[in-house]
C-alpha cells in the first residue's frame, strides 16, 4: 500500500467516524385554516456538534395521507444552524383545500386525517459537502365536529376551567 492509499484510508475513517448533526421532529401542529388552504406546522431540533454555524442549504418535505401525496415542496436557504446547539427550525407545510376534499375517504371512519410528514434537511459541511438528514413523522389531526363548531368550544372551556379548579385546592370536598 503506498502513501496516498494510507491516507485516503485515514481521512475516510475518520469522515465515518466524525459526529454529525442530528435533527428529530418534535411535533407537527395545524397553524392556520385560510381561504387558499391549511398551513401545518413542523417543529425540527437540529443539534449542531461543531464550534462553527452549519447551512442548511434547503428543507424538502412531503405530506402524505391515505397513502397519496397531499402536499410537497421546497424550503431554500432556512438559515444556518448554531454552532454547538440546537437550533429549532419551524417549517411550514401548505396544504391546497382542493386537495382535502380528495381525502373524503380517510376522514369518513373516525374523522380524523392520518398523516406522514417525510423531510429531507440538506446541509452543507465543510470538507464533505452536502449531506441530506432524512426525517418522518405520523400522526392524525383530529377534525372538529359540527357540534364543536356550533357551540365555539364554549362548553369545552368550562369543563378545562372546572378541572383547573379542582386542581388547584386539593382539599375541595365533592359533594354526592
Amino acid at each position: 500500500m503506498d502513501l496516498i492509499d494510507k491516507a485516503k484510508k485515514i481521512v475516510s475513517d475518520k469522515v465515518a467516524n466524525m459526529e454529525k448533526p442530528e435533527a428529530t421532529i418534535m411535533d407537527v401542529d395545524l397553524k392556520k385554516i385560510g381561504f387558499v388552504g391549511l398551513s401545518f406546522h413542523a417543529k425540527v431540533a437540529v443539534k449542531n456538534p461543531y464550534s462553527v454555524p452549519i447551512p442548511i442549504m434547503e428543507i424538502d418535505y412531503v405530506l402524505k395521507s391515505a397513502g397519496r401525496v397531499i402536499a410537497s415542496g421546497r424550503i431554500p436557504d432556512p438559515g444556518n444552524i448554531k454552532a454547538n446547539d440546537s437550533t429549532m427550525l419551524d417549517v411550514p407545510v401548505k396544504v391546497p383545500h382542493n386537495v382535502l376534499v380528495s381525502l373524503v375517504r380517510d376522514i369518513g371512519g373516525d374523522w380524523d386525517v392520518d398523516y406522514t410528514l417525510e423531510l429531507g434537511l440538506i446541509i452543507d459541511l465543510p470538507v464533505i459537502g452536502n449531506i441530506t438528514i432524512p426525517l418522518s413523522y405520523s400522526g392524525e389531526y383530529k377534525l372538529p365536529t359540527l357540534s364543536d363548531l356550533w357551540k365555539g368550544g364554549k362548553e369545552k372551556k368550562k369543563e378545562e376551567e372546572e378541572e383547573d379548579e379542582d386542581k388547584e385546592d386539593p382539599r375541595k370536598v365533592i359533594e354526592i
